[in-house]
């Protein structure tokens, strides 16, 4: 094979596996964020939260409200579900509390609650998605830490979150 033949099927070769990136997004998908510390501090906080709430049930979720404490802070809160999709904790946005949240999108049109509950039910890990932060209406990328609890006898999630920089 000459060198122009061997330079030739290099690109072609180049090129359909280029193809193949662009027409498979899974491939390039991030199933977690960049381990960073603030990535680190969330998954900690949701398994210490988790700890607490096989331990104390709801009556974690007090703790849990607290503004200004460890659990609920700047940007940083905890929340939980039922896995009906149903709201038990949302300090932040309180009037989600006692809603269903089944079905709802998030801007770009991720099912955000049910990948939510998906990736609980595997136990834990991560999901991303655009999500408002506390007190604003505009939507920011979002990742969330989920992990199953059972809470009062039910299976549940906790989460929490961060929106990168």
């Amino acid at each position: 094979m000459s060198g122009k033949s061997i330079i030739k099927a290099f690109l072609i070769g180049l090129l359909a596996l280029g193809g193949a990136l662009a027409t498979t997004p899974s491939i390039l998908a991030q199933d977690a964020p960049p381990a960073t510390e603030e990535a680190k501090a969330i998954e900690n906080l949701v398994n210490r939260a988790a700890t607490l709430i096989d331990k104390d049930g709801k009556a974690a979720f007090v703790e849990f409200r607290k503004k200004d404490s460890v659990w609920f802070h700047g940007d940083t809160y905890l929340f939980a579900y039922d896995m009906g999709a149903n709201v038990l904790l949302n300090p932040a946005f309180p009037q989600r509390e006692g809603t269903n949240v089944s079905g709802q999108k998030d801007s770009k049109g991720k099912l955000l609650h049910q990948a939510i509950i998906d990736t609980a039910k595997k136990g834990s890990g991560w999901v991303d998605y655009w999500f408002p932060k506390p007190g604003q209406t505009e939507p920011s990328h979002k990742w969330t830490y989920v992990k199953q609890v059972t809470i009062g006898g039910v299976s549940g999630l906790i989460a929490s979150g961060f929106f990168p920089q």
